[in-house]
C-alpha cells in the first residue's frame, strides 16, 4: 500500500523537521554528495518531487536556471518556501505526487527518499511519468535509504532496480554505502561520462 498522506502530516505536526535534516551530518553528508554527483555543471529546468523543508533544495538551486520543488505536506512547503525565499528561479508548491505531476520537461529530476513510499502501481506510475517528463539526454539522480522501515511500501533497493530496468534509461553512477544508495541515470541507450560529455575521452 502506497503511503497515505496523512502518515506525513501527523509527522510535520509532532515536529517541523521530522527527519532532523537541520541537525543530522548523516543528511547533509548526504545532500552534499546527491548535489556533487549531478553530472551536468549546471541545469535549464529541474524538478524535485517531495521536497520536504527543502535542505535539498538549497543546495540544488545554484546549479539550476528553474528548480521547481513540491511537496504533499502544506507545512513542509511553507517552511521550503521561507528558506528558498529570494533564491533565484526556485518556486515551492504543494503537489500530490504522481497524482499532479507537473507539464513540461526537465533536464534534471531528482527522486530522493521518495520512491519506497509508493506500492507497485504508484512506483510504476511515478518513474513512468518522470521519464517521460524528462529530456533526452537529461539526468535522473536517485537516492534511497536501504536500512528497513515499517511505514515504507518496499525496500529503497527496490526502488532502484524498477529505475534500473527502464529501457529509457542508462546508469551513468553509483554510489552504494551500508545506509543509502545514490544513483544517476540518462535518458538515452548509452550514458556519457562527464569527461565524455566535455570532450576529454
Amino acid at each position: 500500500m502506497t503511503t497515505p498522506i496523512n502518515y506525513f502530516e501527523q509527522m510535520y505536526a509532532a515536529d517541523a523537521d521530522p527527519w532532523s535534516f537541520e541537525s543530522r551530518w548523516y543528511d547533509a553528508r548526504k545532500h552534499a554528495l546527491t548535489v556533487a554527483i549531478a553530472p551536468a555543471r549546471r541545469y535549464r529546468s529541474a524538478f524535485e518531487p517531495g521536497c520536504s523543508t527543502g535542505r535539498l533544495t538549497a543546495r540544488l538551486a545554484p546549479r539550476c536556471d528553474k528548480l521547481l520543488a513540491v511537496d504533499a505536506v502544506e507545512s513542509a512547503v511553507t517552511t521550503a518556501a521561507e528558506r528558498l525565499a529570494g533564491a533565484p528561479g526556485v518556486t515551492v508548491e504543494r503537489a500530490t505526487i504522481p497524482a499532479e505531476w507537473p507539464g513540461g520537461t526537465f533536464d534534471l529530476i531528482v527522486l530522493s527518499e521518495l520512491g519506497y513510499y509508493f506500492d507497485d502501481a504508484d512506483l510504476d506510475t511515478l518513474l513512468t511519468r518522470a521519464v517521460d517528463s524528462l529530456e533526452p539526454g537529461g539526468d535522473l539522480i536517485a537516492v534511497h535509504w536501504r536500512w528497513p522501515v515499517e511505514e515504507h511500501a518496499r525496500s529503497g533497493d527496490d526502488v532502484h532496480r524498477a529505475l534500473a530496468a527502464r529501457p529509457e534509461l542508462a546508469r551513468l553512477s553509483r554510489l552504494e554505502e551500508a545506509d543509502f544508495l545514490l544513483e544517476v541515470f540518462s535518458r538515452t541507450t548509452e550514458a556519457r561520462s562527464v569527461a565524455q560529455r566535455e570532450g576529454l575521452a
